[in-house]
């Protein structure tokens, strides 16, 4: 089971759900729970098939890149520093895994 990747889904809804609490931002609700929910069937492939990562890779991609130049505006850690470091983590930890598993041809 991908455990990091449930997790990182699980951050991603949270943050979607404390930038409507805390500011009322209803983009802020519906981006992350869209890229949560992508996030956890990501996970959840990845989990069945190992070689199964590219919904995964391209929401960890995309969050890293939007939140990263959020960052690079703002340079504010919170939301959007901490989420370009989530998802390049994701982006690492699916790229290595990419490396270590034997293709088939």
């Amino acid at each position: 089971m991908d455990r990091l990747g449930f997790g990182y889904a699980a951050l991603v809804c949270a943050g979607g759900i404390l930038g409507y609490v805390k500011a009322g931002s209803v983009p802020s609700l519906a981006a992350g729970l869209l890229f949560g929910l992508l996030a956890a069937v990501g996970a959840y492939l990845q989990s069945r098939n190992p070689q199964n990562v590219w919904l995964s890779l391209g929401t960890s991609g995309t969050l890293a890149v939007v939140m990263g130049l959020r960052f690079l505006n703002s340079w504010k850690f919170m939301p959007a520093g901490l989420m370009t470091l989530a998802s390049g983590l994701m982006l690492l930890k699916i790229i290595a895994g990419m490396q270590n598993k034997p293709r088939k041809s």
